[in-house]
């Protein structure tokens, strides 16, 4: 990224940049390959489409990406930002332009959640053209068709781009089939001194849900359907307002507020009651979020290379939480009913109902002073406060007098210092020290799930302290390197312990008593054998790689199950992925890429799963390690004619059997070989 990026000072962090349009085509979302040439990130994948599972440097769970913020235009993607960070939706590639990541330091700029943010830039109007299109249409494997048509322009001061894309997918596994429609929609005004900007992006998913594996299942057949019933909904809509305003010679103001609403729905089917071996009953699952949040930023240009920017974001959610136990396996995502459940045996009838809502504010400044041989510090200052709330009318069986009503609040003061150093031909060193956090969520105060106790469950936010130093450059025509050691500590874990003696026999609370650290080596490097001969040349082929090496450990804990020294879950000693790519401008661009993960512990305990002792002849055993696997993917564009290109691709090459998506009650597998054809019109 630039070093000063609009309102974003981002020298001495590190970040790293994917364009879009300098990779084959996207198609059916494959993230793989979206983040071939991101070094260090984790995808933790599925089948169905969705959610999104990302975690870095091994800090936390990669379920729904709940440790990494994930942006579209500075906007979160989460669900609730704050009390229920979790992403259930990712725009199309195809209106994307490029995604940008930043590592230590991104809390200091975008506020909740550990490094890093992953902030996805979306596809701008064409500048050019008064009136220009697209048409992308594709089939593949198992049923898969998709269709993307957009239309932009530029007339006078005026821009606007607008598509709709559609997506059906009859999927790897019985019920696993769904079906996706979506659209966005710009209108810009540009002057002399600013530029306005009005978007909608909505998106409307559905999907069936075959169900997770045990081991042995796993090994016998991977494509078995074990939750025939079982779907998910998601509608996600946002429109946000964008201004940017330039005042004196030096100064410039960036501000958007935004609305949203997302609603996620599912329909499970419950375990067989006593004496039978089926399933006769379903709970339907519906969560709302309306969502409204403003940020302001200002960047003041001053002295030689010298940069100043402040700014404040302010944020709020209302988020309703409901259940309803159904007396079907099949019913719709509308058939609910408004009596409260009496017992936990009765069907037809509302058994959990939340009033959650989050709010969220910040100030938050940093400065990028220069000085001579090409040296610059950057220190930086943000102050978080959450406010989270939840009032809990029905918890069946749980009596009157225990149902949740809270409200914690906090505010978190974050700190970061940066310094670096301009040398030699086109090289910058780069040192950075940050702090981040995660908040208190809504699960950590008052969940459905379990029975945290109401009274004694109080948390504090989770605090991160990231160290890291390295080098990058371009000395070499063709030739950009990044390479770097980082350390950080991850103090205030929340654990589940018992409540104690004086609470319910089963009740557990949220406590603050695990302490994690991740140290490692990053590095990547692309080698363009073209570039490096003619910087001028259209024609490109590069040689890429990127390498993690993580070493993580619990260095405190009270967690029983947990001992100080193991690993947490979720940290494979290595990642690397590895690639070729050939690109001649509007004629040709062909990617192979190799992903390989090191095998890893799904659980803190490092243990496997349902107990400590369970052994591949146990009922519902998961192995304590997710495998190690090595995953291959190829995709070309083929321009036959100036306005026409041809799309093509495999991916799992090898059609290599695999999972990295596991929980303590089955395994997700992850998808077999597919292929996709297509072709795309432009005019």
């Amino acid at each position: 990224m630039k070093e000063v990026d609009g309102p974003l000072i981002t020298v001495t962090k590190k970040t790293t940049v994917t364009k879009t349009d300098s990779i084959p085509t996207i198609v059916d979302n494959n993230l793989r390959n979206l983040f071939a040439q991101t070094p260090g990130l984790f995808y933790s994948e599925q089948q169905m489409p969705g959610q999104l599972n990302l975690s870095y440097r091994g800090i936390g769970n990669p379920q729904e990406s709940e440790f990494v913020t994930v942006m579209l235009d500075g906007i979160p993607l989460e669900g609730d930002w704050v009390g229920f960070p979790t992403v259930y939706t990712f725009p199309l590639p195809q209106t994307i332009s490029q995604i940008q990541m930043i590592r230590g330091g991104s809390s200091l700029l975008y506020g909740p959640e550990p490094p890093p943010v992953i902030n996805m830039i979306s596809r701008k109007p064409d500048p050019n053209k008064e009136f220009s299109g697209y048409s992308e249409n594709v089939v593949g494997s198992n049923g898969m068709f998709g269709t993307f048509n957009q239309v932009s322009g530029t007339k006078g001061s005026w821009d606007y781009l607008a598509d709709l894309n559609y997506r059906k997918d009859d999927g790897q596994r019985d019920n696993g089939k769904s079906e996706l429609s979506g659209g966005d929609f710009h209108v810009g005004y540009r002057t002399d001194e600013s530029y306005t900007a009005l978007d909608l992006h909505a998106y409307d998913l559905w999907t069936g849900d075959p169900g997770k594996l045990n081991y042995q299942q796993f090994q016998q057949d991977e494509d078995q359907t074990t939750t025939p019933f079982n779907k998910l909904w998601t509608d996600r809509y946002v429109l946000s307002l964008s201004h940017e305003q330039k005042y004196g010679e030096d100064s410039e103001l960036f501000a958007k507020v935004w609305y949203g609403y997302q609603d996620q729905a599912s329909r499970s089917q419950d375990r067989p009651p006593p004496g039978q071996t089926q399933p006769i009953t379903s709970t339907l699952q519906d969560e709302k979020f309306n969502f409204t949040g403003i940020d302001v930023r200002s960047v003041t240009h001053w002295g030689r290379g010298n940069a100043f920017t402040i700014g404040t974001t302010l944020y709020h959610s209302d988020a309703p939480f409901r259940q309803w136990e159904e007396d079907t396996l099949s019913p719709d995502r509308y058939e609910r009913f408004g009596d409260a459940c009496r017992s936990a045996n009765q069907v037809d009838c509302e058994k959990f109902r939340q009033q959650r809502s989050t709010d969220y504010g910040a100030i938050f400044a940093e400065n990028v002073f220069r000085f001579e041989n090409g040296w610059h510090i950057v220190p930086s200052v943000r102050i978080d406060h959450e406010k989270v709330d939840i009032d809990e009318t029905i918890h069946t069986p749980r009596p009157a007098e225990a149902l949740i009503d809270r409200s914690v609040d906090h505010t978190v003061p974050l700190f970061g210092f940066g310094f670096g150093n301009d040398f030699g031909h086109g090289n910058e060193s780069y040192f950075n020290v940050s702090q981040g956090w995660r908040p208190v969520r809504y699960f950590d105060i008052g969940s459905p799930f379990g029975a945290l106790d109401p009274t004694l469950n109080n948390p504090d936010p989770t605090h991160v302290l990231s160290w890291e130093a390295g080098v990058h450059g371009t000395p070499l025509p063709g030739l950009f390197y990044d390479t770097s050691v980082f350390w950080v500590d991850v103090t205030d874990r929340i654990e589940s312990q018992p409540a104690g003696p004086d609470a319910p026999q089963g009740n557990t609370i949220n406590v603050n008593t695990g302490n994690t650290r991740h140290r490692g080596f990053e590095g990547q490097f692309d080698y363009d054998f073209l570039a490096a001969r003619d910087p001028k040349t259209a024609q490109h082929l590069s040689l890429f790689a990127n390498l993690q090496l993580l070493n993580a450990d619990f260095t405190e804990t009270h967690n029983p199950a947990v001992s100080v020294g193991n690993k947490p879950a979720f940290t494979p000693d290595y990642l690397v992925r590895i690639g070729v790519a050939y690109r001649e401008d509007r004629k040709l661009k062909l990617a192979l890429s190799v992903v390989s993960v090191a095998d890893q512990y799904f659980q803190d305990s490092n243990k496997p799963a349902p107990n400590a002792t369970a052994t591949p002849s146990t009922n519902g055993y998961i192995p304590a390690k997710v495998p190690s696997y090595t995953v291959a993917d190829f995709s070309g564009d083929w321009w036959v004619l100036p306005q026409v290109r041809l799309l093509g691709g495999v991916q799992n090459i090898f059609d290599r059997k695999y999972y990295n998506r596991v929980f303590s009650n089955g395994i997700d597998p992850a998808q077999g070989r597919t292929f996709y054809i297509g072709a795309a019109y432009e005019f």
